[in-house]
């Protein structure tokens, strides 16, 4: 069954970018800008502390009437965070993000950041492995390399 080590070493890119518990919200959402995401991890020490999402921009900043240029991450950013670690499977991922409702997974071992994916990047990862089962059962089938 693969797990999310799999997932994670056939990447490329292999960058988490993070956030700060004591910068600004205004500095988080520039951080957030400047790599096009809409969520970044808040690690200190390398341990994962929580996330900050653009969600929680608008509901804890905005409708509250905070200030973003005032108030320090560590007070808006979401700590419940569901995590896995590099042994999960990916059906058990797929299974925990439909209950969760949630789109995104830090990957956590004693306590550190050591990867994150999306739901678009699991699913990109099962649509490959399919098309790579299907093409060696049509091999398969039609008998290619099979020494006829």
């Amino acid at each position: 069954m693969p797990t999310v080590r799999d997932l994670l070493k056939e990447r490329t890119e292999r960058s988490i970018w993070s956030l700060s518990p004591d910068m600004t919200v205004l500095e988080a959402l520039q951080a957030m800008s400047d790599h096009n995401v809409g969520a970044m991890p808040v690690l200190e020490g390398g341990c994962l502390l929580g996330v900050f999402s653009e969600r929680d921009y608008a509901r804890k900043i905005v409708l509250k009437g905070r200030h973003s240029n005032e108030t320090p991450v560590r007070e808006v950013m979401s700590t419940d965070v569901v995590t896995v670690g590099l042994d999960e499977t990916l059906e058990n991922c797929l299974r925990l993000m439909s209950e969760k409702h949630i789109r995104h997974l830090p990957v956590v071992e004693d306590c550190k950041l050591v990867g994150h994916f999306s739901i678009r990047d699991l699913m990109q990862w099962m649509i490959d492995t399919q098309k790579l089962r299907i093409s060696h059962l049509q091999d398969y089938i039609e008998g290619g390399g099979y020494g006829r």
